[in-house]
């Protein structure tokens, strides 16, 4: 059994710049963040591997994960992916590297289609990349409960991670108890929903309760349902902030959050496929 330990906070650098990314990765570094999350769609790993190598911190000590564009659905398409990600970010290895999706993103909440046996084959490649030493451990992102059954059907190592859309008001509670039974770790992505959750009033009132800010409750909350968190930022003032959680949600309070009416308007972001029910227009990068 393959053992890594993935750092529980995470920054994510969706949507920042490559020509900006490696400031903020430097940045998260060095107030002690020692998890980065990119992928390829996001096309800044170039900058991310810059920020990783100019930090000044041991490689050895910062964990690196990327992901295979939803629409590489061959062995080879995924194989040569992978080798793309390491030349681009020129890293030796990645930490981790996932699935992006089990659809092609135009594909998303559009088709039926799970692509069983293409995802079968793309975790092939990473299981080959994993033997190899390119990778240190795989996982999956976006993947419902019949994805991941697929996958533990067919794989001789079985997913590591499933990284999905997680905060209050949108928590996948089924699908996050099914992958942690399965010693499954999950991973949430946009914790306070875009800043859609800053202008939810019961939000701020239970933030206020504990004398802390909406982002700090969120991140927190996600965090206390046993996921590794990955707020997004650039800004070090904000990065402080998302790392300062010592303080506990009540198990009342908890289950009143989990239980708050779902977020029906992400605002500009709600094209994402990941949002709702249309496809991001071309052009678009996938969270």
């Amino acid at each position: 059994m393959i053992r890594v330990q993935i750092p529980k906070m995470a920054l994510g650098v969706w949507m920042i710049p490559d020509d900006q990314v490696a400031e903020a990765v430097k940045t998260a570094l060095h107030l002690g963040i020692r998890h980065i999350d990119t992928a390829q769609a996001y096309e800044n790993e170039r900058g991310v591997g810059q920020g990783v190598r100019e930090s000044g911190i041991a490689r050895e000590e910062i964990f690196v994960t990327s992901k295979v564009a939803a629409g590489n659905k061959t062995y080879e398409s995924a194989a040569a992916s992978i080798d793309e990600t390491l030349k681009k970010t020129g890293l030796d290895y990645l930490d981790m590297m996932i699935i992006h999706s089990p659809q092609p993103w135009v594909e998303v909440n559009q088709s039926k289609n799970r692509y069983f046996a293409e995802n079968v084959e793309v975790w092939r490649a990473l299981e080959d990349a994993l033997k190899a030493g390119k990778l240190r451990a795989i996982g999956v992102s976006n993947f419902q409960k019949e994805d991941i059954d697929n996958i533990l059907a067919r794989c001789t190592v079985k997913p590591m991670v499933n990284q999905v859309l997680s905060h209050i008001t949108n928590t996948p509670l089924d699908l996050i108890r099914c992958c942690q039974s399965q010693g499954i770790v999950m991973e949430a992505y946009s914790p306070v929903a875009h800043d859609v959750a800053l202008r939810n009033e019961q939000i701020g009132e239970i933030a206020k309760k504990y004398g802390v800010s909406i982002p700090q409750l969120c991140i927190r909350y996600d965090w206390q349902l046993g996921m590794i968190v990955l707020p997004k930022t650039a800004n070090p003032d904000h990065m402080k902030q998302n790392i300062d959680i010592d303080f506990v949600i009540s198990d009342e309070d908890m289950e009143f959050l989990k239980k708050m009416d779902r977020i029906q308007d992400y605002g500009e972001f709600a094209y994402f496929p990941v949002y709702g029910e249309r496809s991001a227009p071309s052009g678009h990068k996938a969270a």
